[in-house]
């Protein structure tokens, strides 16, 4: 059995609910090294992105 029309919208609603939206814009081929360089961590590249944003944040806590 697939993922239902009502499954996606309701999983659509969630995430509208439970998340924040971040745009980000890069140069052409950029997103693809990213994606791969996550990919190679096993790391989706949402999860990559958040990981180093909070590395960052920690650093410069700390500092």
């Amino acid at each position: 059995m697939g993922y239902t029309e009502a499954q996606r919208q309701a999983t659509a609603r969630y995430n509208k609910k439970a998340y924040d939206r971040i745009e980000i814009f890069v140069r052409k081929g950029k997103k693809q090294i990213i994606k791969d360089f996550a990919q190679k961590q096993g790391l989706s590249m949402n999860k990559f992105i958040n990981e180093a944003v909070n590395k960052a944040m920690e650093e410069k806590e700390d500092a």
